[in-house]
Order: C-alpha cells, then sequence, then structure tokens
C-alpha cells in the first residue's frame, strides 16, 4: 500500500512515444515499478491506449497518476502515484515540454527528437534526479544544459542559445580527433538538418 506520507520523490516514472504508441525515451525512478522492460512496455502501451484519443491531460491508471500532452507524432508522458499531487506532476511535464521545444527549435516531433536525443535526455535529467524534481523553470533547465554542453564536448549535439535563439557550435564525435579547435568559432546548419548520430535512436 502507498505511503500518504508526503514524499521527495514525486515522479515514478517519464516516457515518450510516437503516434503508433512506439518507445522512444523512458526512464522509470522506482526499482519497484514495472522491474522488467517488457512490464514497462506493456504499461506503456496500455497508458497510450488509454490516452492517445482522449481530449484530456490527466488518467489514472494501475494505481498511477498520469499526465501527458501531444504534439504533431509525439505524446509525452509524467507518472506518479495514485496521491501525488498533479499540479506538481503538470509543472513537470510542461517544463519538459517547453525545454524541448527551445532545444528542438520549436520542431517537438519524432524525427528531430531522434536527431537529437543526447540533449533530451540531458534535459530530463536536469529536471528529475532519481524522481525528484529538480527543477521547473525551462530557462533555468536550458541555461544548465547549454553549461554541461560547454563543459562536455563529447555530447554530439547543438548548443542552443536559449536567450538569442542562436545555435552556436556543434559537437560531433569525429571532432574528438581535433579538441584543441575550438567549435564555438564555427558556422553550423540548423539544429535539425545536422547528420544523424549513431548513437541516436529509439529507447
Amino acid at each position: 500500500m502507498d505511503s500518504l506520507e508526503p514524499s521527495l520523490y514525486t515522479v515514478k516514472a517519464v516516457f515518450i512515444l510516437d503516434n503508433d504508441g512506439n518507445r522512444l525515451l523512458s526512464k522509470y525512478y522506482d526499482p519497484e515499478l514495472y522491474p522488467s522492460m517488457k512490464e514497462q512496455k506493456n504499461f506503456e502501451m496500455n497508458v497510450f491506449n488509454k490516452t492517445h484519443k482522449a481530449d484530456n491531460e490527466i488518467a489514472f491508471l494501475e494505481g498511477m497518476t498520469i499526465v501527458y500532452k501531444s504534439s504533431i507524432d509525439l505524446f509525452f508522458y509524467v507518472v506518479g502515484s495514485a496521491q501525488e499531487n498533479e499540479l506538481m506532476l503538470m509543472s513537470v511535464l510542461n517544463c519538459l515540454f517547453e525545454s524541448l521545444s527551445q532545444i528542438l527549435r520549436k520542431n517537438v516531433e519524432r524525427r528531430c527528437l531522434l536527431d537529437n536525443m543526447e540533449g533530451v535526455f540531458l534535459v530530463v535529467d536536469e529536471i528529475i534526479d532519481g524522481g525528484v524534481i529538480l527543477e521547473s523553470d525551462p530557462q533555468q533547465v536550458l541555461q544548465k544544459v547549454n553549461y554541461r554542453l560547454m563543459s562536455e564536448p563529447a555530447y554530439g549535439f547543438v548548443l542552443f542559445d536559449y536567450i538569442t535563439g542562436n545555435v552556436e557550435g556543434e559537437t560531433v564525435k569525429s571532432q574528438l580527433l581535433r579538441m584543441k579547435t575550438h567549435y564555438l568559432n564555427k558556422a553550423w546548419p540548423r539544429f535539425c538538418s545536422r547528420p544523424k548520430s549513431r548513437s541516436n535512436g529509439p529507447f
């Protein structure tokens, strides 16, 4: 039985599905909640079947509170316990969506998401850590993501200036052989037009 005591561990899971219900990204923060891949995917498909044609933003399924949002061919979900505050979960969902909308330059659709999965994971990790909500302000999230990209240039990801809307630079895997080259002094293609990284793909 779930405890009624307030908990810092607000978020049980976050996942993004395409418009066929296929998993693109999924993170579970409670090791006792659907511990196997099969259980997770069954849960995600059940959630998708219940929500993809619904007009609501909140669903209750299998003892979980689920808030969700769709965009073109994507569905975004944040999952909490049955007792969790819906507004808290919705703040996480909105922060996730707005942050991704900024780094994807408003192209919140499947192809662009898959082309930039490194950045998507960074955004999720800046918002939630182990189920604890770290941040609900998209601008703060993007500042931290940009800082990590500046500090860790191994990420194959375009650095996006959330204030000016400019693409400042791009780091790709091949540049690891030329670390002395300052990538911020280069001009790069638009965010979603770069070659697809080998590490990108559904998760």
